[in-house]
């Protein structure tokens, strides 16, 4: 038997043949950063835990045809995502936001949120609407392209773009509203 050198690895490669023990263990140092991708998506605690609990069993089911058992972490960050946007689309009605906007006349404090306390910005994240929340995740969080997102959603790639662009506007109102109640 080979050396192993990695924790990590040798927790997968025991999950990999069906070890309960290694899969629990590993459920245990994931599933918190997983659970809060979901939150952050879906904005709502129960349908959070029951996308990671699909997630996992995805996961497990399919961890054979993971390649590198050091990458299992952002293997499973994947199918976390792909399940949120799968849900999404059973969940979200989509729209065309109808306001016009020009991305290249946005404000010359486009990062005016990097100077506000992280916790009332993910707070004002949680209670966006659910397309704008699921939207702006995926483009901030996930580093989706507008593109993307529009494939993976199965909508306009300018759908994505008003989306992203109103959740901005919501966050940036929202957080000014409450910075000038906390004054």
């Amino acid at each position: 038997m080979e050396p192993v050198d990695n924790i990590l690895a040798l927790l997968v490669r025991k999950a990999v043949k069906g070890d309960s023990s290694a899969q629990s263990q590993l459920y245990q140092q994931f599933s918190k950063a997983m659970f809060n991708i979901c939150t952050r998506m879906t904005g709502n605690y129960t349908s959070a835990e029951d996308i990671l609990q699909e997630a996992f069993i995805i996961a497990f089911k399919n961890i054979k045809q993971l390649k590198e058992p050091l990458q299992f972490g952002g293997w499973l960050k994947r199918i976390v995502v792909n399940e949120c946007i799968r849900n999404s689309k059973y969940q979200i009605k989509w729209q065309e936001w109808d306001e016009q906007f020009d991305e290249r006349a946005e404000d010359e404090t486009t990062e005016w949120w990097k100077t506000v306390d992280i916790e009332m910005v993910h707070r004002q994240i949680k209670i966006l609407p659910d397309g704008c929340r699921q939207i702006f995740h995926l483009y901030i969080f996930e580093n989706y392209s507008h593109k993307q997102i529009a494939n993976a959603l199965s909508i306009s790639e300018s759908t994505s773009k008003s989306q992203y662009h109103r959740a901005k506007q919501l966050l940036k109102e929202r957080i000014s509203k409450q910075l000038a109640l906390n004054e």
